[in-house]
């Protein structure tokens, strides 16, 4: 087939070249993008008087009948049109000949592609908040369930004190907020509309490109044409957005599959949720968990391989920028399989409580509490510290834990204790005494799930 721009050729290209060169392959998907973003280019070239009215609604009722036969199947792409712009267009020209032709008048695919992938990545931003909303949600309710459920809280993945699983959960909860966030601002900056620049200078036609932009949705127009087609900052901002909440996700894989494990056996994930041995019929492997952390380095990579892309690109269009789209689309895929996996796979999870419980009883997780008793007895903290710390390496010695030491092994470390020590020490009181705003006492948490669900009704 003859190439839209093969005017100044004598020869054709290589069958390699067509498919080394095509990327119809991945940017197919934003064939939705491309003919909305057409039409509206067509509308406002026939409103400016840049070509004949008749014309421009010529145009857009085949754009509109285009894009209905590929929805139902019915269009064929070709490699050798290169990617997406050139195959609508070739399929438009094929339809309503000359007329057809008009419509590239006033763009260049530097700004179409631009478009484009705005317009895709707006959408895609707006499906990924829906599914954060949703796992927050999800978690603020489960926390809700567990305001009283103790376990250790880790530092150094070693026991450190005592807290609750709702506490634990509105941790997490926190850093989707964050997430959600940066969505929104990745958002704002990927909601500006470049069609108008140009190849990189914009045109001698008398384009409209405010109304354009309104017709489309955008907020914004691009103020310089030559960054309007070279920018893709929004796409590295999302993937770094992406990234972060894999690595939230990640985390949180990394806590369920050790919480699920015999040694741990905090939790049991549903079968729904698992897989199974070839050979070991006892296993139940968190394998949800685990390709969901396998996954986020995949983000990571598209994320690296897109600054590494741009790192070097003088202005301002160049064609190293086909390589944004491959890595992006497939971060969001990733990121929209398994948020909703994760989300489901919370929700359907069994807490073992006791067997959480009976480990915030173990590692003198409430030796704090015991040097804060003695703070408020007036011992200064470091004192209290130092006392408390012969206490643990006392029970180390004797194999046994400060809830079961005698008051009288208590007073050989220190005249100050007495019979209140040991409800200060209890593992629930330890926990619910912590009253301070961002704690794990029961009170704060059940204010803090009370203003997410505030908080959900303004997202």
């Amino acid at each position: 087939m003859a190439k839209l721009w093969g005017g100044r050729f004598t020869q054709s290209t290589d069958s390699f070249t067509d498919h080394f060169h095509s990327s119809i392959s991945f940017d197919s998907r934003m064939y939705q993008e491309d003919i909305t973003g057409s039409m509206a280019h067509a509308a406002m070239l026939g409103k400016q008087g840049i070509i004949p009215a008749d014309d421009a609604a010529l145009i857009i009722k085949t754009l509109k009948e285009i894009l209905v036969d590929i929805e139902a199947g019915k269009v064929t792409f070709d490699e050798k049109a290169e990617d997406i712009h050139m195959n609508v267009e070739t399929i438009l020209i094929s339809r309503i000949g000359d007329v057809g032709k008009r419509l590239h008048t006033g763009r260049s695919r530097n700004d179409q592609v631009a478009l484009d992938i705005r317009m895709y990545t707006k959408k895609e931003i707006i499906a990924i908040k829906e599914l954060v909303k949703n796992l927050m949600v999800t978690l603020n309710d489960f926390a809700a369930n567990h305001t009283e459920t103790i376990l250790p809280g880790y530092t150094h993945l070693q026991r450190a004190q005592p807290v609750t699983l709702a506490h634990h959960l509105l941790a997490y909860v926190e850093m989707f907020k964050r997430d959600y966030d940066r969505l929104c601002d990745t958002y704002k900056r990927t909601d500006v509309m470049p069609l108008g620049s140009g190849a990189l200078a914009t045109t001698t036609y008398p384009l409209d490109r405010y109304a354009v932009a309104a017709e489309l949705g955008f907020a914004a127009i691009t103020m310089n044409s030559m960054d309007g087609v070279s920018d893709r900052d929004f796409c590295i901002e999302l993937a770094s957005t992406l990234s972060i909440l894999m690595m939230h996700l990640s985390r949180f894989c990394e806590e369920i599959i050790l919480w699920s494990s015999h040694e741990f056996h905090f939790i049991e994930l549903s079968d729904a949720y698992s897989t199974g041995s070839s050979i070991m019929p006892q296993k139940k492997n968190p394998d949800m968990a685990e390709l969901i952390r396998g996954k986020t380095g995949r983000v990571y990579g598209h994320l690296m391989a897109l600054l590494t892309t741009m790192k070097g690109l003088p202005l301002a269009y160049n064609k190293d920028m086909q390589e944004d789209k491959e890595g992006l689309f497939d971060a969001i895929d990733t990121v929209k399989m398994c948020v909703p996996v994760f989300t489901s796979m919370i929700a359907t999870m069994t807490v073992k409580k006791d067997a959480m419980l009976n480990a915030a009883k173990g590692g003198f997780t409430n030796a704090t509490d015991a040097a804060d008793w003695l703070v408020k007895q007036g011992v200064p903290f470091r004192d209290a510290h130092a006392i408390i710390g012969k206490l643990v390496l006392y029970c180390i010695e004797h194999n046994t834990n400060l809830d079961d030491l005698s008051l009288a092994e208590y007073k050989a470390i220190s005249p100050v204790f007495d019979e209140s020590v040991y409800a200060a020490i209890n593992v629930n009181e330890c926990a619910q005494a912590r009253k301070v705003i961002g704690g794990p006492a029961k009170e704060v948490t059940t204010a803090a799930i009370a203003a997410n669900k505030e908080y959900f009704k303004t997202i």
